[in-house]
């Protein structure tokens, strides 16, 4: 058996370094009739989840709106492509709306943050991106919908 015992000697490991830049104080102000102060800190902006949310939503609709077409145009001849794309379409249409829908309180949430002492959130340009995507996806879900029926019925 070694001369420290069974295991190996540990080594002291130091702390992380404090993050400076994240509590910086952003002003202090004095407490009248004592040697006190008030100390506000800066706070760092955080990407807002609604936005990335509503982002991710209307990509998915924009995704799942090509399978509409995709299954539309495959079981057209065999009469099975409507009741699929229409399947698809139901989902990509819900997809979308969501995104439309928490892209909205997303910009909300946005535009009322950064009061004084409150968290400031960013991501405008994602929020609107994922109404786009919404708008976008749902649309087209419903135009191969359209197009896959007018196929399956003609």
């Amino acid at each position: 058996m070694p001369a420290g015992g069974p295991y190996p000697a540990l080594t002291a490991v130091p702390p992380p370094p404090a993050p400076a830049e994240r509590w910086r104080p952003a002003r202090v102000d004095p407490v009248a009739g004592t040697e006190f102060g008030l100390v506000q800190y800066s706070v760092p902006p955080i990407a807002s989840g609604l936005a990335t949310g509503a982002l991710i939503a209307g990509i998915a609709s924009i995704l799942v709106s090509t399978l509409v077409f995709c299954f539309g145009l495959s079981g057209a001849s065999e009469g099975w492509g409507g009741w699929v794309g229409g399947a698809f379409a139901l989902l990509a249409v819900l997809a979308g709306g969501g995104a439309i829908a928490v892209g909205l309180v997303g910009m909300r949430q946005i535009r009322r943050s950064g009061e004084s002492g409150r968290v400031r959130f960013t991501g405008r340009g994602r929020a609107i991106a994922g109404i786009s995507c919404g708008g976008v996806g749902a649309g087209l879900a419903l135009l191969a919908l359209v197009l896959t029926l007018l196929l399956q019925f003609s």
